[in-house]
């Protein structure tokens, strides 16, 4: 059994937490796209089954996930309700399934809600607790997020739950321990994608930069926000300055389009785009949810519209938990520097 020993060192042992989003690993599309397939075609057969709907949503879920194309968000919401209109109690998969969707599209309260019907209904299963536990982390309950981890570890000691249990470290400064924690989940890991999704993650705690033709290469994969603003900044420390901007336009309009993430948007924006449009934003998130990652997004959006002193207790926040992200200290020091 593996426990998570909130103030110890030492992985061997584990009680704890989550991850951005979390953390777990993806299906290539085209293996996804051909199982949504085969399921749609057994609906056709078999349209009363509501286990294959809710097995249709979930697969829409990761579609979206892995291709950034939000058409599949809404195939999945459809089948998910088919799943729930045809059967709306017990039904586990379909739970899991609304709450990765509710995840995906940062409604982190519903997220939390679809997480514990999920585990009412299956508390020996590992899925409903991966649910709660990225929510939870993104709500900023610690404790309950810590659980709800501890719980899923107890379970499925495999890649999913390492990588989230790694995350757990990492927003609290125990970086070796984060790192350790995906060491085992590249040893549980199943396939190549898994491997290498452990590998990239090990890189970035090491503090290791992409270089741009990796990047550029991942953008084609997954023209995501994130990835767009991350290219964007391998170019532009390599002097490629237009076509760093051509980068953070294109993260700015499809976060304006979309909707959702406004902690993302509020970053990008404070950083590439308008301070108001950032501040407003931030303010948006923070009044949704109070964790440390939209503490950060405050104190940014507050300090690039030249209200420091205000940006500073937002910022404490942040990091009061062991939190220690280049970018986050970045923003604390600028913000400090500004006031004295």
């Amino acid at each position: 059994m593996w426990r998570l020993l909130p103030l110890l060192a030492a992985l061997f042992g584990l009680a704890a937490c989550a991850a951005p989003q979390a953390a777990v690993p993806r299906e290539q599309p085209s293996s996804l796209s051909r199982n949504a397939e085969s399921l749609q075609a057994k609906l056709r057969r078999t349209p009363l089954d509501a286990a294959a709907w809710a097995e249709l949503g979930s697969t829409h879920v990761e579609l979206a996930r892995v291709t950034y194309d939000p058409q599949h968000y809404g195939r999945a919401e459809k089948a998910l309700t088919e799943s729930l209109r045809l059967k709306p109690e017990g039904n586990f998969e379909a739970y899991v399934g609304r709450g990765a969707l509710a995840n995906a599209r940062h409604e982190f309260t519903a997220a939390r809600d679809w997480g514990q019907r999920a585990v009412g209904v299956a508390p020996d299963s590992a899925p409903g607790y991966g649910v709660l536990v990225d929510a939870l982390t993104q709500l900023g309950d610690d404790a309950g997020a810590s659980v709800a981890l501890q719980r899923m570890l107890d379970l499925r000691p495999g890649v999913a739950s390492f990588t989230r249990a790694s995350y757990h470290f990492e927003l609290r400064g125990q970086l070796d321990d984060a790192r350790q924690a995906l060491e085992r989940a590249v040893e549980a890991a199943s396939s190549p994608e898994e491997v290498a999704f452990c590998r990239l993650h090990l890189d970035r705690l090491a503090g290791k930069s992409e270089p741009v033709e990796e990047l550029r290469d991942r953008v084609g994969k997954v023209p995501s926000p994130e990835n767009l603003v991350r290219y964007g900044e391998a170019l532009e420390r390599a002097g490629q300055t237009a076509e760093a901007r051509v980068q953070y336009d294109l993260a700015l309009q499809q976060l304006r389009a979309l909707g959702g993430d406004d902690l993302t948007a509020a970053l990008v924006s404070a950083d590439h785009g308008d301070p108001l449009e950032a501040l407003r934003f931030a303010e948006k998130e923070w009044a949704k949810r109070q964790s440390v990652f939209t503490a950060d997004a405050m104190a940014w959006a507050l300090h690039v519209n030249k209200r420091s002193a205000e940006a500073l207790p937002y910022s404490d926040r942040a990091v009061a938990g062991g939190w220690r992200d280049p970018s986050v200290l970045r923003h604390r020091a600028a913000i400090q520097g500004s006031l004295r």
